[in-house]
């Protein structure tokens, strides 16, 4: 069978937000090709010893997606079309240009999962739902993830970042908030630690599904984490249902765009003495949030980094 290939060409930094937007237009599973470096755990998942240097990073991201050839590819692409200016109205995505091509058939949605195998992030083991625990590892802090079709493996720096903060400030009381939430990891990590309850917002319904199989393989019991599709940031009724100074700690690892507008809005929904987690910002953008969180009036406690990635940790006082 041959499938249409349509391949988007979109700025590095913003393609995890873009492929959101991709999945909100119903487009499922996207590869990626960029030139951004890989990390460290990146080369451990290759089982490769020595890797050759590749091109300088150049900033951008080409993203394709495929559609069977009986695919009404005119209605989706102009659903994607749509997502992708409402988008760009709070976010450089770039040109966004789309090209198409023709391949032959593959399994897009599973092939990835020969890639991604457990490890450790510090002492918690992070293990695929199709992997075995090895009994060595019975005792510790484990997470099964399973991210389906949407996102948060825990392999990403920005990710280890915030499990990290969450260690230090979860405690039996904590109600969190958990914004883009993706696969859930945060929210579970946060209740395997002790948290009450959780809460967790994104804008791809993918991720209700993910999040709700994450909390089963966990053993979650039910109740302790409620998931809603929206936009916090400009939705009313989001922000209404998620619920205003009740949370101790509020994650979001999202990117520098996002969290710069979101920063101002989240204030409210903190209790006073609550903790505001953010990642997904690279390095150069640091000061940028480091400055938005200041004028939301939020006291910073602590930045951490990881390779090339940060993480800002606030304080409501």
């Amino acid at each position: 069978m041959r499938w249409n290939k349509f391949t988007l060409k979109t700025k590095a930094e913003v393609e995890d937000i873009v492929i959101s937007s991709l999945a909100d237009a119903g487009v499922e599973g996207v590869e990626i090709e960029d030139k951004v470096p890989l990390s460290e755990s990146d080369k451990q998942q290759m089982f490769v010893d020595i890797l050759p240097d590749g091109p300088a990073d150049d900033g951008i991201a080409y993203l394709s997606f495929y559609l069977e050839e009986d695919a009404d590819k005119e209605a989706i692409l102009a659903r994607v079309k749509e997502e992708l200016e409402e988008l760009r109205m709070f976010l450089d995505i770039g040109e966004c240009t789309i090209t198409e091509s023709q391949t032959e058939d593959k399994d897009w949605i599973n092939n990835w999962k020969e890639y991604f195998h457990q490890f450790y992030v510090d002492d918690i083991l992070i293990i695929p739902s199709w992997e075995a625990v090895k009994p060595e590892d019975e005792e510790k802090m484990i997470i099964h993830i399973d991210p389906g079709t949407a996102f948060g493996t825990g392999m990403h720096e920005t990710t280890q970042l915030c499990m990290r903060q969450l260690k230090k400030y979860v405690t039996p009381q904590t109600e969190m908030l958990d914004v883009g939430t993706g696969s859930g990891i945060l929210s579970i990590v946060a209740l395997k630690l002790g948290a009450k309850h959780a809460v967790g917002t994104d804008l791809d319904p993918c991720a209700i599904t993910a999040t709700r199989e994450n909390l089963e393989v966990n053993s979650i019991p039910e109740g302790a984490m409620e998931v809603m599709i929206g936009n916090i940031i400009d939705d009313k009724a989001v922000q209404d249902a998620v619920g205003y100074g009740k949370y101790d700690i509020v994650a979001a690892n999202i990117l520098a765009d996002v969290l710069v507008p979101l920063t101002p809005v989240i204030v409210n929904q903190l209790k006073s003495g609550g903790i505001y987690i953010t990642s997904g910002i690279i390095d150069e953008k640091e000061e940028t949030v480091v400055e938005a969180v200041k004028a939301a009036g939020l006291e910073v406690v602590e930045v951490t980094h990881q390779n090339d990635w940060v993480s800002v940790t606030a304080r409501k006082n």
